[in-house]
């Protein structure tokens, strides 16, 4: 500290500092910066200074403060032997250094000869005193927002774990909202594009190009959402931002970046049900990340020449633990359960591919053509068309084609009135029509289903007659169409799950009651 209030009797220069960390904290609604400019006028007329500039950093944060466009004005200021001190409300106005590097601040002010003035007393930086002060200030002003960010952490961790949405509705899955009041979590009307795009993806069509521009979704945010298990009723948090000061980034001028993501440890992930009625069911789910994994850019079985040998990939599933069964090669071609290649416990041994394929060619062939069978697929759709709610649908999907079009004839008219230019009006139109064709397929599609009778599946099921004649591409193909999950468990097949939408309804959900036949 320096000496008494008498000894600043004259007038002397001074520059102001004002800063503030966020861009909201200097919207014109708050109080934060009108309040430091109120401190630091107290300030300097208590010490009989006279402030002929004013320097505010907006949106900087106290640990990138040196980039700021604004600290670097002060810093060639204060070389003026004309400019006395600065005045702030407090010193983490100043800085909150992260790293050593940062105390290089303070060497400017000691080569100006620069005072820090404070309302609790001036810095002299200069003499033995100040410089010790300024480096404990300056410490302890680091140490606080240490403090203040694992606060923020920890308060932000615990709202995660308990299934609720601490972060802004900018952060928030595709088609997923989250009613702060209710503290619920629920689908949105675009959550309506996700699901018809796990229906193309299940159906065979892995072109995210393709389906993107058919769903009004980029194909780069495309793969990114599908990959998402919120669809599936589930939150799963499995990384987090790098909280060390070497992972602090900031812009050019001193503006706060996001720090990078790093993968949470296995303790620290966290999975939780925020949505009880999820968009698609979990065999879809893991169906449609099979179907995408075999996609990836040189993936050895793209390759020209590579001999596809497996029938069933995609298809099967354990009927001891429900994971998805892989394709394993080891010496010979073996089906094997995800439970046991990831080591969760599964039991179910390995399945030589030409022992299990037989097995499954004959159920088919002989299950979806007997009468018996037919009979009881067509009366659990029945049930399951029955708790749909088609109605419901069908309202919710006219009200959004009519939002559609409203904002079509808005469009239209800012057209004509001269107040948006042609380029802009197409883009705009070009969107919502992608959006209302959607929504008008989605709405044809929730029509009355109609009597299902085991005559009409059995000439559905016709082609599986042939089934054991037919190519492995054929198989495909049908097995594309018709999306069955089975039932395997040591060459013994316990059953088989059927989505409704195979008997061309419309209806685009799965059966939760699960359709098994014993083999």
């Amino acid at each position: 500290m320096l000496g008494n209030f008498a000894d600043y009797k004259m007038e002397k220069s001074a520059i102001e500092l004002i800063r503030v960390s966020t861009a909201q904290q200097a919207g014109g609604d708050r109080a934060s910066i009108p309040a430091q400019r109120a401190v630091n006028h107290q300030t300097a007329t208590r010490y009989g200074l006279q402030i002929v500039r004013s320097i505010e950093i907006a949106d900087v944060s106290g640990a990138a403060v040196l980039k700021s466009a604004g600290m670097q004005a002060l810093l060639v200021a204060i070389k003026s032997p004309a400019i006395h001190g600065v005045v702030a409300r407090e010193f983490s106005r100043l800085m909150r250094p992260e790293n050593f590097g940062d105390y290089v601040l303070l060497q400017a002010f000691v080569e100006s000869k620069t005072i820090l003035y404070l309302p609790d007393g001036p810095i002299d930086f200069s003499n033995k005193s100040g410089c010790l002060l300024g480096a404990i200030r300056a410490a302890m002003a680091g140490m606080e927002r240490t403090e203040i960010l694992e606060r923020i952490w920890s308060a932000k961790e615990a709202k995660r774990r308990s299934g609720k949405n601490p972060q802004s509705a900018i952060t928030l899955p595709f088609g997923v909202a989250y009613d702060r009041l209710s503290e619920k979590w629920h689908y949105t009307s675009d959550a309506e594009k996700v699901r018809e795009a796990f229906r193309l993806i299940g159906s065979g069509n892995v072109n995210y190009k393709a389906i993107g521009e058919r769903v009004g979704i980029p194909p780069c945010n495309l793969r990114v959402i599908l990959r998402n298990p919120i669809y599936t009723g589930w939150r799963v948090i499995d990384r987090k931002r790098d909280s060390s000061p070497a992972a602090h980034r900031s812009k050019d001028d001193g503006r706060q970046a996001d720090r990078p993501k790093i993968m949470r440890s296995t303790d620290e992930i966290i999975r939780i049900q925020v949505i009880d009625d999820p968009l698609i069911s979990p065999e879809d789910f893991q169906r449609a990340q099979m179907l995408m994994d075999a996609k990836k850019l040189n993936h050895w079985r793209t390759r020209e020449g590579y001999e596809h040998r497996f029938v069933y990939n995609g298809f099967l599933n354990c009927a001891l633990c429900g994971r998805v069964i892989y394709t394993h090669f080891r010496r010979a071609d073996y089906y094997i359960c995800s439970g046991r290649k990831m080591k969760l416990g599964c039991t179910t041994s390995y399945m030589r591919r030409e022992n299990l394929e037989p097995r499954i060619d004959i159920l088919l062939s002989e299950r979806f053509t007997e009468m018996a069978f037919l009979k009881s697929l067509a009366e659990a759709w029945h049930k399951a068309a029955q708790k749909s709610h088609p109605a419901t649908d069908t309202v919710r999907l006219q009200g959004e084609i009519s939002v559609l079009r409203e904002k079509r004839r808005r469009i239209i008219e800012l057209f004509i009135d001269g107040l948006i230019e042609r380029p802009q009006r197409d883009v705009l139109l070009r969107k919502i029509d992608v959006d209302l064709s959607l929504f008008g397929d989605l709405l044809m599609q929730q029509s009355p289903a109609p009597e299902l009778t085991p005559e009409q599946l059995a000439a559905v099921f016709e082609p599986f007659r042939e089934w054991q004649y037919l190519s492995r591409q054929d198989k495909r193909q049908l097995l594309a169409v018709t999306m069955p999950s089975i039932f395997v468990q040591d060459y013994e097949i316990a059953g088989i799950k059927l989505p409704i939408q195979i008997v061309g309804t419309g209806a685009t959900h799965t059966d939760k009651d699960s359709l098994r036949q014993p083999a």
